[in-house]
């Protein structure tokens, strides 16, 4: 019996701490794992052809913020099946519709979610949007 690939998952955030314990995090749990610390990086890996299952991308991010890498890659429709999850201390109801606007699949909150909630969120998330 053979193995599913693992999923691959594109994580953008400037917070290094996070970046580094999200992506231990999703590795241990068998995620093909890459960490980006800006938005340019993470439109320039799917522009370059990087075609990820999961983004999960912060909002509050150095120069083109989350939501506008987002829209970014759903004009030029860079990778039209994976499931985008906003990851971010950002609770607005501003941001939160910003995010809906653009057809987010998710929308977590940092302060107040463990990793291991966001790892079973995305993974719900995940399963909700490929069943």
């Amino acid at each position: 019996m053979t193995n599913a690939p693992a999923k691959k998952i594109l994580l953008v955030d400037d917070d290094k701490f996070l970046l580094d314990m999200y992506a231990m995090k999703f590795g241990k749990s068998g995620y093909e794992v890459k960490a980006l610390d800006s938005t340019d990086a993470g439109l320039k890996a799917v522009r370059d052809g990087y075609a990820p299952d999961i983004i999960l991308a912060d909002i509050v991010m150095p120069g083109m913020d989350g939501l506008e890498l987002v829209a970014a890659v759903r004009k030029e429709k860079l990778i039209p099946n994976a499931v985008i999850i906003m990851l971010t201390n950002q609770s607005s109801s501003d941001d939160i519709a910003r995010s809906k606007k653009l057809g987010v699949d998710g929308y977590i909150v940092k302060a107040t979610t463990i990793p291991s909630e966001v790892l079973s969120e995305v993974e719900k998330i995940y399963a909700s949007k490929k069943s």
